[in-house]
C-alpha cells in the first residue's frame, strides 16, 4: 500500500480510537451519575451528604494526579509559580468544587433524567458569561439559538413529575459555576499561554496543597 493508503489507515485508526475514548467517557460518566444518585437519594442508599461526597471525589482525584506525576512520572508538571497558581488556578478550582457540590446536592431532589435536561442550559450559560466578560462577541442569531434551547428546557421542566424548585435552583447554580469556570480557564490560563492536559489539570486543581503537606 502506498503512502496515501498508509495515511488513510492512520486516519481510520485515529477515528476509531477517538470514538472509543468517547464511548468509554460516556459510559463512565453515566455510571458515576447513576451511582451518585443511588448514594444520595433518600429512597435508595440514603446518604444525603453531598459535600462529603464531593470531598471524597476531589481527594481521590488529587491523590491519583499526585501519584501519576510525582511518583510514576507519567507526565511532566507544568512550570508554574506560587503567585500564578494562587491568582489563576485557585479560583478555577474553587469554582469547580462549588459546581460539583451543587450538582451532587441536586441529586437528592431531582431525577437523573431531569438533571441531564437542565444541563442542556450549559451552552447558554457559557455564551452569556463569555459575553459578560467580553470573551465572546454578542450575536443576535446566536442568542436566538440560546433562547430556543432555554425554551426547550423550560417545556421539559414544565412536564417533570418530580419537580422540586430547590433542586432546580441547586442544579442551575451548578451550571452557572461550571460555565464561569470554563470562561475563567480561557481568561486566567489560556490567555497567559498555559496549557494543561487532563492529568496536570487534576494535579494543579486538586493536589497542590496535598503536595506541600507531603513535602
Amino acid at each position: 500500500m502506498g503512502k496515501g493508503g498508509s495515511l488513510s489507515d492512520n486516519v481510520i485508526k485515529n477515528i476509531i480510537l477517538s470514538y472509543t475514548y468517547v464511548c468509554i467517557w460516556i459510559f463512565l460518566s453515566f455510571t458515576v451519575i447513576v451511582y451518585n444518585k443511588y448514594i444520595l437519594d433518600k429512597k435508595l442508599y440514603n446518604w444525603p451528604f453531598p459535600i462529603s461526597l464531593t470531598m471524597i471525589h476531589m481527594s481521590f482525584c488529587a491523590t491519583l494526579a499526585f501519584l501519576l506525576i510525582k511518583v510514576f512520572k507519567f507526565v511532566e508538571p507544568v512550570s508554574m509559580s506560587r503567585e500564578l497558581y494562587l491568582s489563576s488556578v485557585v479560583p478555577i478550582g474553587a469554582l469547580y468544587s462549588l459546581s460539583l457540590w451543587l450538582s451532587n446536592s441536586a441529586y437528592i431532589y431531582l431525577s437523573v433524567s431531569f438533571i441531564q435536561m437542565l444541563k442542556a442550559l450549559m451552552p447558554v450559560a457559557v455564551y452569556s458569561i463569555g459575553v459578560l466578560f467580553k470573551k465572546e462577541t454578542f450575536k443576535t442569531d446566536t442568542m436566538v439559538n440560546m433562547i430556543s434551547i432555554s425554551f426547550g428546557v423550560a417545556i421539559a421542566a414544565y412536564g417533570e413529575a418530580r419537580f422540586d424548585s430547590w433542586g432546580v435552583m441547586l442544579q442551575l447554580g451548578a451550571v452557572a459555576f461550571e460555565a464561569t469556570r470554563l470562561v475563567m480557564i480561557q481568561i486566567l490560563l489560556t490567555s497567559k499561554g498555559i496549557t494543561l492536559n487532563p492529568i496536570t489539570s487534576l494535579y494543579y486543581l486538586f493536589s497542590f496543597s496535598l503536595e506541600k503537606h507531603l513535602l
